[in-house]
């Protein structure tokens, strides 16, 4: 049975030549050989698309079928000359080997891409009041850094830079390599000189020209105010350093630990106030303590309920430019005990049916 080389590449009748290389491309990226993927599906997705990818071929695929687009109906992959491919692509087949297979070897539209280093992690704990106000942490990491001596260029200081003889400067050597559409070049980081083009005359004492190495630094993290438990701080830059590249980020992981009066409900502050019996019947004033230090006199009114809630607004957690507001839940706490005296007190008040 003739293939419809349409369904194979997943595509309508009436897709466009830009919709066919998209097709192609994904699809190659998916089962090329050389990633793992099926060769026999490769074969038959690059088939279908030597076929629509030429406008001649296509029409005739569209008016005679596969008998007509691919050749032969029977033999080398279902009437297809993979050999055309071997042979650098002939029959007018169009084929960008830098945008297609960039992920696989390394480039991307055959540029080679900036070598970027490590990104690091680290735990933070802070108390619940610096979570909600912000505030600034020193902690001393162990990582990969620019060496200070030779500011990341590996030579001893005073001395000059060489051209990398691997690479003639250029920071990226090529290679060949043999894959089952032909040879590839593959463009990948010049091992000796890590992408720079140059090489120490003399290596630094610190880094061994390496440019970078190991050692502890002190970074100083500003955490924002407002931040959550288990929100990230990104850093970007403050990550482990790479010779001839950008250093990767640093990211935060903020642990804020409870605090015995105040929870935290978005951008609202939230503590309880237990009210005694009797100043829930008839109001009371009292002081209390804001999060940030301060005194504060509320006024609590006669309670209807057991539970009521205040608002004080503007004394809740800066957030996107704003202050959200403190909410005081009243509580009416019954008491454990009664005298005789209180509760003979009650019983008179029980008769008045209160």
């Amino acid at each position: 049975m003739a293939k419809d080389y349409y369904n194979v590449l997943g595509i309508d009748r009436k897709a466009s030549q830009e919709d066919v290389k998209k097709a192609f491309r994904k699809l190659a990226q998916k089962h090329h050989p050389d990633k793992g993927g099926d060769e026999a599906k490769f074969k038959e997705i690059t088939e279908a698309y030597s076929v629509l990818s030429d406008a001649k071929r296509r029409r005739e695929y569209d008016a005679y079928g596969q008998a007509f687009a691919g050749g032969a109906p029977s033999g080398n992959a279902g009437g297809f000359d993979f050999s055309q491919f071997q042979q650098g692509f002939g029959g007018n087949v169009e084929f960008d080997f830098g945008d297609i297979f960039g992920d696989f070897f390394g480039t991307r539209g055959g540029r080679t891409q900036t070598p970027r280093g490590r990104d690091i992690s680290i735990d933070l704990e802070l108390p619940f009041k610096d979570a909600i106000f912000g505030t600034s942490r020193t902690v001393l990491l162990g990582k990969v850094s620019t060496c200070d001596l030779c500011h990341g260029s590996g030579a001893k200081p005073g001395t000059t830079l060489d051209t990398c003889a691997t690479c003639n400067g250029a920071g990226r050597v090529h290679e060949t390599r043999n894959s089952i559409l032909g040879q590839f070049t593959n463009v990948r980081v010049c091992p000796t000189c890590e992408g720079t083009g140059k090489i120490p005359k003399e290596k630094c004492p610190e880094c061994k020209g390496k440019g970078v190495h190991r050692k502890e630094e002190e970074v100083v993290i500003t955490v924002p105010a407002g931040i959550d438990n288990g929100e990230m701080i990104r850093m970007p830059g403050r990550g482990e350093a790479i010779r001839g590249g950008v250093a990767g980020d640093l990211y935060v992981k903020v642990h804020v630990k409870p605090h015995p009066d105040f929870t935290r409900e978005g951008a609202q502050l939230v503590m309880h106030l237990p009210v005694k019996l009797t100043d829930a019947l008839v109001g009371t004033t009292v002081t209390i303590q804001t999060l940030d230090g301060k005194t504060l006199e509320i006024k609590v009114p006669v309670m209807k309920q057991t539970e009521e809630l205040l608002r004080v607004r503007g004394r809740g957690v800066p957030l996107d430019g704003r202050q959200g507001d403190l909410l005081i839940r009243l509580t009416v706490a019954l008491p454990q005990k009664l005298s005789s005296k209180a509760r003979e007190a009650i019983k008179q008040l029980q008769g008045e049916g209160l």
